[in-house]
């Protein structure tokens, strides 16, 4: 009998003494804490390991740690001074090593992991080289607040300081990315550190590293595993009520309100609905919570920012109160200074940028429908008639810009034939550039569906490593990558780990031959181009070449075809669409 963890409120489901199995519950069912459905529940080792034996070494206790507590895919290059810990990986059972064929890969596989299912992956690396290479990737992970464990292999413990091949001071190197940071100098560290390690990246939503010398990893150790249960706190936490009636209040007097919805409302959507339905306020989100409401949903404004729609920004302005629960008020979403409630897990983000009216600390899944419960039933039929007609014209814009007929052809066209044939519970795996900026503007999406993307960070390449931990975290489900040729290329060697591992990822490369991004910031601040131009490259042969399926797009009028087969395909595979470089023509 299994276990499993809810990745919002760590409740656990234990199949022994519920006397029923997980996957039989019906789809209905929610977890009676916080309420979300079990797509965000997480298998937990089914009993914990007592000590085996003798003849077991420190890297072995360490991966049956982490194991115990729910780690299941290390990601890494393997090399000289993880070959300990590779080994007992190995030999575990409830672990997977995925090998790439580049370490940012694995950092960023580790992060979009994290970010999509609230879980712990982890990365192995080499010393030197092998850890610089994870920074990218790793901060990625820090600055969207996603679960990682890096597990860094150092040089043996005599060599730490006096200098040796591939040896720098990595704990310093990892001090400034992550959340837990320590080095694992003893025998009995192991099991402490190793559960420390998991539990700080899950409750600080952070990278936790545990560097790893050579000659510690191969002595010999033998000791019971920490269980997880009972180690990990409840989070469906909120604040006292009086603090609640007073959001309520300040919701109850306004005339314009709107709830701005961000991350951390994921799996909320039904809640928010709620809210929004009760206190007549439309709602809008930030890029990174697209499709936490149906964008077809009568009170969904769209996003807000840089890429959000006309409705979005209109209402917004013109609000009187903003209802924001858990964003982060990033320069890209572009939140003005109004009067706020705000709802946050975390007590830095409330209040980072702009005073509130009120500030309610705790899980979002535990506070949407305590502040719908105290707030007063608004009716407002003429601001909903507005939000009605300023969403109408969003539509018919994108609608407009769907051009079937132009050439070469259109991004939002792209976005449109996507729309329309993908799954409805697909996950979306975004790069960095256009690309991303034409899916956040022209797509709609669905609740049912997922999106991963670099937030804060905004680092191309992590289009293709997110559709890699896509496609492990949800084999079940279409996975669909939306990069550029400029994003692609940086990581493209890794579509071969897609083709290893049998993973049908679909790759949808947007092809304008150009660092199509940098080409309009360059003319909106009055610069010529330059520099932007890419090699014409045919990644459809690329793909071919290397075992998968490459389907090449020209023509809009062969759009429709491509999506068909690429989606049917049963490989990994690249649609390489030549696309305009122009933003608005």
């Amino acid at each position: 009998m299994a276990k499993y963890r809810c990745t919002v409120c760590n409740y656990v489901f234990d199949e022994e003494k519920e006397g029923k199995k997980f996957a039989d519950l019906p789809k209905e069912w929610v977890c009676p804490v916080c309420g979300v459905p079990t797509s965000s529940f997480v298998l937990l080792a089914e009993k914990p390991v007592e000590a085996k034996k003798q003849g077991r070494t420190v890297s072995e206790v360490l991966v049956d740690q982490i194991a115990e507590w729910g780690v299941t895919y290390v990601f890494g290059v393997p090399g000289t001074s993880t070959l300990g810990v590779l080994d007992a990986i190995r030999k575990n059972s409830k672990i997977k090593y995925i090998q790439v064929r580049h370490e940012e890969v694995a950092a960023f596989m580790a992060s979009a992991y994290g970010k999509l299912t609230g879980h712990v992956a982890a990365c192995l690396s080499v010393s030197g080289p092998g850890a610089t290479n994870l920074a990218t990737g790793l901060y990625d992970a820090s600055l969207d607040c996603s679960p990682v464990l890096v597990l860094s292999g150092m040089v043996a413990r005599q060599f730490i300081g006096p200098g040796s091949i591939q040896e720098i001071d990595q704990h310093s190197f990892f001090e400034p990315i992550c959340v837990f940071n320590k080095i694992l100098m003893s025998e009995n560290q192991t099991t402490m550190l190793a559960t420390l390690a998991v539990k700080t990246a899950l409750l600080d939503r952070g990278v936790s590293n545990i560097g790893i010398p050579n000659d510690v990893q191969k002595l010999p150790y033998d000791t019971p595993i920490l269980p997880f249960e009972g180690r990990m706190p409840n989070l469906a936490f909120g604040v006292e009520e009086s603090v609640i009636e007073k959001a309520a209040q300040a919701i109850d007097f306004a005339e314009r309100p709107v709830v701005v919805a961000g991350f951390g409302c994921q799996g909320q959507g039904n809640k928010l609905i709620e809210l929004a339905t009760k206190i007549c306020a439309p709602i809008v989100t930030t890029f990174r919570a697209k499709g936490v409401v149906d964008e077809d949903h009568p009170l969904l404004a769209g996003c807000h920012g840089g890429i959000g729609s006309t409705a979005a920004a209109e209402l917004v302005t013109k609000a009187d109160l903003l209802v924001v629960i858990g964003a982060s008020f990033s320069d890209f979403t572009l939140l003005p200074q109004k009067r706020t409630v705000q709802i946050d897990i975390n007590m830095k983000n409330i209040a980072k940028k702009y005073p509130v009216e009120v500030g309610l600390l705790g899980n979002s899944a535990v506070l949407i429908p305590k502040l719908t419960h105290k707030a007063q039933e608004k009716k407002n039929p003429a601001y909903l008639n507005e939000i009605s007609r300023l969403k109408e014209a969003w539509v018919k814009q994108l609608s407009k810009e769907a051009d079937a007929s132009a050439r070469p052809i259109r991004a939002p066209y792209i976005m449109k034939v996507l729309h329309d044939k993908v799954a409805s519970d697909a996950v979306f795996s975004l790069d960095v550039g256009e690309n991303c900026w034409w899916f956040g503007r022209n797509f709609q999406m669905k609740k049912t569906q997922k999106m991963v993307m670099s937030g804060l960070l905004a680092s191309m390449g992590s289009g293709l490593p997110g559709a890699l931990a896509a496609a492990l975290a949800y084999p079940k489900r279409q996975v669909i990558c939306v990069t550029g040729d400029g994003g692609f290329t940086q990581v493209m060697g890794d579509f071969v780990t897609a083709l290893k591992y049998n993973l049908p990822i679909k790759v949808f490369l947007i092809n304008n031959k150009r660092l199509g991004m940098i080409m309009q910031e360059q003319k909106l601040e009055g610069y010529p181009s330059n520099e932007t131009e890419l090699f014409d490259y045919n990644f459809a042969d690329f793909a071919a070449h290397s075992g998968g399926v490459g389907i090449k797009v020209t023509d809009p009028s062969q759009l429709e075809a491509a999506v068909d087969k690429a989606l049917a395909a049963t490989k990994a595979t690249i649609v390489d669409i030549d696309t305009d470089p122009r933003r608005f023509p």
